[in-house]
């Protein structure tokens, strides 16, 4: 007999598991019941719809030979029935049915099921704030809300925009908004942008070309409300002060979609998405749930999370549909992998950063190393910076971050495989990456990342973070030892420093007891790379010098406030 088999949802994690599952099983009966009039539609490349990268919206809707993906197509082509416009409204787990209704005409049918599978996505968080039901202000997550945008950009001749909320599609939109020539001024109630994503460090080097851009960022203020006139949005006010718009977006996150699960009495997790086992099934073994509504694990900490993500959706659905067909495939979980573009630079993260180390109770030691994406003296050579935290007692590699404006997508993908398989930093250094000048360096940044991170715990190196160094610049128990040329010295230094000097490597180990007296003086090595900055430190170390470190980075790594000229 023919398994029938009912899926909630026909974006990303509904339709996989529906075409996936036509292709395994020729006989089942396959209905898809989507609440919205569209259906398998790419929603992460909204964004660059806005900013003039795709000209045609229909991209998003049409496969490439331009056949639309609608119902039809899916009947025609994959084999099943897609039911646009009707939303389910309960599940009768007892009786194996779910409760339809026509958006339109009111009208109410049974669906029953074999197996169920809720790909129910999720929705944008609205601020119950005043002023909110003003025109002009959207989220940016639906297709129909893209094109409102797009609309009102031209219709309401749109100058300034306000972006509340500084995480992935609010950057990605900061960057499109920019493309189009408005003035874009984001709102972020913490102290970086991407959050989520990039330790403090790495987000505010990310953060100076967007100023120097003309973006504005207003980190650390809290949006209380919007103005308006004639029903319109004029501005936001935040606790700082009121920002003109003509548009806003509000970007403050997603909440999983699960009140359909939650009145059938299956089980939400501690994450607040819905419970799903290794096989994605819920409490019910008849019902699976998948993509955004759905529970993930992280891998490293082995903690429940709520990781919405399209990648992770499709992934989803091919897991679902072999376990329905009997396979009984683990899902192993994810390590919250994330990437984005903001003008000419990247940022990217993959598995835990220091916040969520912390929280997971791992005791860990992370590193800063700045380099090029290919031989610096290789045409289109750019600038990177890579972070990469490790176990101490095992020095297992628990999470990467890096950013620049080159390569950056090439070591998140190669850090996120070898996490997946436990690599340590051993395992890094010794990864066959491949090379040749316009591809890479002899030695990848990663495993000059591991090389320098295994240094560290070893005992070899003594470094420090530039965040951490930022304040202690100020103190006059520090004094910041420049290693470089007088040339790179006068050219461009770090700022603010109570106490600093400029002692070249070449003259380290026959001047240092003259100029430094104190060998029990807290000293900070620094050059360029930190390669200067690293031998200056065990050179110091070998003449007697007790509290020697280098900066982590040092130049290419520093976020902060910096100078030039002579010193006075």
């Amino acid at each position: 007999m023919a398994k029938k088999v009912v899926i909630i949802g026909g974006v990303a994690a509904g339709m996989k598991t529906a075409s996936r599952l036509r292709r395994r099983d020729k006989d089942a009966e396959i209905t898809v019941v989507e609440r919205g009039q569209q259906v398998s539609y790419g929603a992460c490349g909204f964004p660059y719809y806005i900013g003039g990268d795709v000209k045609d919206f229909s991209s998003f809707t049409h496969t490439p030979q331009g056949f639309a993906r609608d119902a039809e197509f899916f009947k025609n082509v994959k084999g099943f029935d897609v039911v646009t416009g009707h939303e389910a409204q309960k599940i009768d787990r007892a009786n194996k049915t779910v409760t339809v209704m026509d958006k339109e005409t009111g009208a109410i049918q049974e669906m029953s099921y074999d197996v169920l599978v809720l790909g129910t996505g999720a929705t944008p968080v609205k601020l119950s704030l005043p002023g909110a039901e003003l025109g002009g202000i959207h989220n940016f997550w639906f297709p129909w809300e893209t094109l409102k945008v797009k609309e009102e950009m031209e219709a309401y001749k749109v100058t300034d925009v306000v972006i509340v909320g500084a995480g992935l599609i609010g950057m990605e939109l900061a960057e499109a908004f920019h493309k189009q020539g408005l003035t874009v001024n984001i709102v972020e109630m913490q102290d970086r942008i991407l959050p989520q994503m990039l330790d403090l460090e790495m987000a505010d080097l990310v953060k100076k070309p967007l100023e120097k851009a003309g973006i504005r960022l207003y980190l650390e203020e809290k949006t209380l409300g919007f103005e308006g006139e004639n029903g319109r949005v004029t501005a936001v006010k935040t606790d700082k002060r009121t920002i003109p718009a003509q548009l806003v977006i509000v970007a403050v996150g997603v909440r999983p979609n699960t009140e359909l699960a939650s009145a059938a009495g299956l089980e939400l997790g501690t994450s607040g998405a819905i419970a799903v086992n290794e096989y994605l099934q819920t409490s019910d073994p008849d019902i699976y749930a998948g993509g955004d509504c759905a529970e993930n694990m992280n891998l490293i900490s082995k903690k429940r999370i709520f990781a919405p993500m399209g990648s992770t959706a499709n992934k989803h659905g091919r897991v679902i549909a072999d376990n329905i067909c009997g396979d009984m495939i683990k899902y192993p979980g994810v390590l919250g992998t994330g990437i984005c573009q903001i003008l000419n630079w990247q940022a990217g993260s993959t598995g835990l950063n220091e916040k969520t180390a912390k929280a997971a109770g791992i005791e860990f030691e992370s590193v800063v190393v700045p380099g090029f994406d290919r031989l610096g003296y290789m045409p289109g050579a750019q600038r990177l910076v890579l972070k990469l935290l490790a176990e101490i007692k095992t020095q297992k590699v628990i999470g990467a971050q890096v950013v620049g404006t080159g390569g950056v997508d090439k070591r998140v993908d190669a850090l996120a495989a070898a996490m997946s398989f436990g690599a340590t930093l051993e395992d890094l250094s010794n990864i066959d990456f491949a090379y040749a000048p316009p591809f890479n360096g002899p030695i990848d940044n990663i495993a000059t990342a591991a090389n320098v991170l295994m240094n560290k715990i070893e005992g070899r190196l003594r470094s420090i973070n530039p965040k951490d160094f930022k304040e202690l610049r100020k103190s006059g128990e520090y004094t910041l030892v420049d290693v470089r040329t007088p040339g790179e010295y006068k050219s461009n230094r770090i700022a603010g420093c109570a106490n600093i000097i400029n002692l070249p490597l070449g003259k380290v180990r026959s001047e240092a007891e003259n100029v430094l007296a104190d060998k029990d003086a807290k000293l900070v090595c620094s050059c360029q790379i930190n390669l200067r900055g690293y031998e200056a430190e065990t050179m110091l170390r070998a003449l007697g010098y007790k509290n020697v470190q280098s900066l982590e980075g040092s130049m290419s790594s520093w976020p902060y406030e910096t100078e030039s000229g002579e010193k006075n």
